[in-house]
This record gives structure tokens, C-alpha cells and sequence, in this order.
């Protein structure tokens, strides 16, 4: 029985919340994104940044604050860049997002080559501290979700951010820079992915390649489950993360097989709630005020 404690219920909630960590942070980040008209399908690239130069920079650093501080910057560049495209130069926002997750993968991967040389990340990097078992992250992680419900339904920032998100010119005709809460709506988004990808890297204290494995784009899949609320965020992270969890405890079965749970429970939960979610009316549409 005690062992049937410490498996299923103890291991397993703390496997859960292991798994939905990185995922809170990048559904946030899609919140804030596309909360201000700007959809962002890059959160894998921004993840995949930030778990590189997390480990980057609490090696060069000696402290995971400094990699924590690398991982944001990373995830926050890299949501420049989709930021210019999309809001400045009006480029198709799935194609920019696209395109910043292939430049991601290539420019990483060669940086890990580079910097790290072919043996990877080395043993010693510093990761930060751990509360029974789990990374203090997960406590920043809630700590998002509080400060996200805040500020984008309780501020009048969230106010306009949302509004330029639902009614742009409407938004523009009161005074409202629709560019610039764009502008802080993507970058706030690469913040936060960025720190998502931190959790992964420092959860095994290593980089490597492919280690998001897709984490952004279940991170999407949450974001239009919760229907682009904090709380809904969470809870459709919480379900993709016990599934991730049950992979590691399910015997007797296909590792390949077993190993695909994740993403078929992606597609079924996407199926069942995708056509009863309403994005924002101006997600996905470029803004011209002229």
C-alpha cells in the first residue's frame, strides 16, 4: 500500500506538476501574446532558447539567477524578432512563428556545438534550489499565474492590452498605441517561454538537443483550452502533465507506443474544446492605422 502511495499518488503529483511547470510559463506567455492581437506559435522556439541559455549562463555566471536572467533575454530576442515581422512589417504571424522555432533549433544547436563542445553542458552547472524535491521555479510559475490574472483582468494595462487585442481601431481611436502593447504583449510572451525552457534544462541540470520536445506547442494547445485565461492555462496544463507523468509509470507496453500519450491526449482534448473556445477577434490579424 505504501508503495502504491509513494508511485501513484505521491511521485505521480509530483511528476504532474514537474511537467505542467514549463507549460504554465509558455501558456502564459501565449496569453499575453495573443491577448494583444499576436499570435505565437514560435513559444517552441522561445522555450528551446531559453532552456540553452539558462544552462549558458548559470555555467559562465556560476549561479542560476544569471541563467535565469540569460533565459529570459533569450526568450525575449527571439520574440523580438516575431515582434518586428508581425507587427512592423505586417508578415503573416503562423509563418513568422514557424520561422523563429527553425531559427531557433539551428542557432542553438549550433551554439551547444560551439560553446559546449561535443561532450555537452557540463556536471557542475548551478540550478536553483529545490522546496521537497521541487525547483523553486515552481513556485515563480504560480506566482505567474497570480500576477497574470492580475494584470490582464484587474489593471487598466490589462485593459488595454486585451483591447488591442479585440478591437484595435476602436482601441486606436481613443489613444491606445496599438504597436506598443503589441510590442510589450510579445516580448512579454518570450519572457515567459523562455523561462519555461529554463525549468526544463535546470530540471536535468543539462542542455540538449530536442530536450522541449514539443512543450510549446502543447503549451498553444493549453492556452486555447483555458480559452486564454490564467486558470484555464493551468488546469489544461496540469491534464498534459499527468499524462506525461503516466508515460514514465506505464509498463508492459511499447516505449514508442506509450511515449506518443502526451500529444494523442493533445489531439483529443483539441478536438473536444477548439471549436468552444473564441480567440480574441484580432488575434492572428495585422494592424495597419493608416
Amino acid at each position: 500500500m505504501s508503495e502504491f502511495i509513494d508511485i501513484w499518488i505521491v511521485g505521480l503529483g509530483k511528476a504532474t506538476i514537474i511537467y505542467a511547470a514549463p507549460l504554465i510559463f509558455a501558456a502564459l506567455g501565449g496569453l499575453f501574446s495573443e491577448r494583444s492581437g499576436i499570435v505565437n506559435i514560435g513559444l517552441e522556439g522561445m522555450m528551446t532558447g531559453g532552456a540553452f541559455f539558462a544552462i549558458y549562463g548559470s555555467d559562465i555566471g556560476g549561479s542560476s539567477i544569471v541563467g535565469i536572467l540569460f533565459a529570459v533575454a533569450a526568450g525575449m530576442a527571439l520574440a523580438a524578432i516575431h515582434a518586428v515581422a508581425t507587427i512592423t512589417f505586417h508578415a503573416d504571424q503562423i509563418i513568422s512563428g514557424t520561422a523563429i522555432v527553425l531559427i531557433a533549433a539551428g542557432l542553438i544547436n549550433f551554439l551547444n556545438l560551439n560553446l559546449f563542445g561535443p561532450n555537452g553542458s557540463p556536471a557542475s552547472i548551478a540550478v536553483p534550489a529545490k522546496v521537497g524535491g521541487v525547483s523553486v521555479l515552481v513556485l515563480l510559475a504560480i506566482a505567474a499565474v497570480v500576477v497574470t490574472q492580475y494584470v490582464v483582468f484587474r489593471t487598466p494595462f490589462g485593459l488595454r492590452l486585451r483591447s488591442v487585442g479585440e478591437h484595435p481601431r476602436a482601441a486606436d481611436t481613443v489613444g491606445i498605441s496599438v504597436v506598443r502593447y503589441r510590442y510589450v504583449g510579445v516580448l512579454v510572451s518570450g519572457a515567459l517561454a523562455g523561462l519555461g525552457g529554463a525549468f526544463i534544462s535546470f530540471n536535468v541540470s543539462s542542455y540538449s538537443e530536442g530536450m522541449v520536445a514539443g512543450n510549446g506547442y502543447i503549451a498553444l494547445a493549453a492556452l486555447i483550452i483555458g480559452k486564454w485565461k490564467p486558470m484555464g492555462c493551468v488546469l489544461a496544463s496540469l491534464l498534459f502533465g499527468l499524462s506525461q507523468g503516466l508515460v514514465a509509470r506505464v509498463h508492459g507496453v511499447s516505449p514508442d507506443l506509450i511515449s506518443m500519450l502526451p500529444y494523442v491526449i493533445t489531439l483529443i482534448v483539441l478536438v473536444g474544446f477548439v471549436g468552444k473556445s473564441i480567440a480574441p477577434a484580432a488575434a492572428g490579424k495585422p494592424y495597419d492605422a493608416h
